[in-house]
């Protein structure tokens, strides 16, 4: 089993496809489900910072709701960074986690706290992160090609503030486990990203076929 996390808009989740395609491995996009669970807190006119309407609508989600376009929005981001330092969501989600990462011959998670809560047994565990500002300019160019209106500054702001919720909550922080390999994206492009991912991948399963 392979443990990508990682700050908001570090790549983890375009590696966490790649590696998938390459090794033949199921992925789960761990951040979808919060973002699905903000969501529908805000679609029954609740507010992501109620704890019990997140927790309601967390032990209520279904696998067909992590299609939703709705949930690849900015303001999906936020309301899932916002549901997700309420410790009933992370408990509700957390078997859901598990019994995917338990899938053979392997799977592969990103989110937060996939490598120190979710599974902390994984074999391979990544820790994906870059520059604020970098970050930031990704997530403005994604935005931008989607047709969503956000300048730059904004983009950062939301950045930061989520980097400092999505550390600073009580319940599972994020951090990189102590046996993570850092990769730090940067000064990388996609490829460039991939290929090193994938060479830590391969070293950690020392040429064996499970994850």
């Amino acid at each position: 089993m392979i443990a990508i996390d990682g700050p908001a808009a570090s790549g983890k989740g375009t590696l966490a496809i790649r590696l998938g395609q390459a090794l033949g491995l199921p992925v789960l996009d761990t951040g979808l489900l919060y973002r699905a669970v903000g969501v529908a807190v805000i679609e029954a006119d609740d507010s992501p910072d109620d704890k019990d309407a997140a927790g309601r609508a967390a032990r209520a989600l279904s696998f067909e709701a992590l299609g939703a376009e709705a949930l690849r929005t900015a303001a999906a981001g936020e309301a899932a960074s916002r549901v997700a330092v309420h410790p009933a969501v992370r408990e509700a989600l957390l078997t859901f986690q598990r019994d995917f990462a338990a899938r053979e011959p392997g799977a592969i998670l990103d989110g937060r706290d996939i490598g120190t809560v979710v599974a902390p047994g994984a074999r391979c565990k990544l820790f994906v992160t870059a520059t604020p500002e970098t970050r930031a300019r990704r997530r403005h160019e994604q935005l931008r090609a989607r047709g969503d209106t956000v300048n730059y500054a904004a983009v950062l702001e939301d950045i930061l503030r989520r980097d400092a919720r999505d550390a600073g909550r009580d319940a599972a922080p994020m951090s990189r486990a102590a046996d993570a390999v850092l990769l730090d994206t940067t000064d990388l492009d996609i490829d460039a990203a991939f290929d090193a991912a994938l060479r830590i991948v391969e070293a950690s399963r020392g040429g064996r076929d499970s994850s």
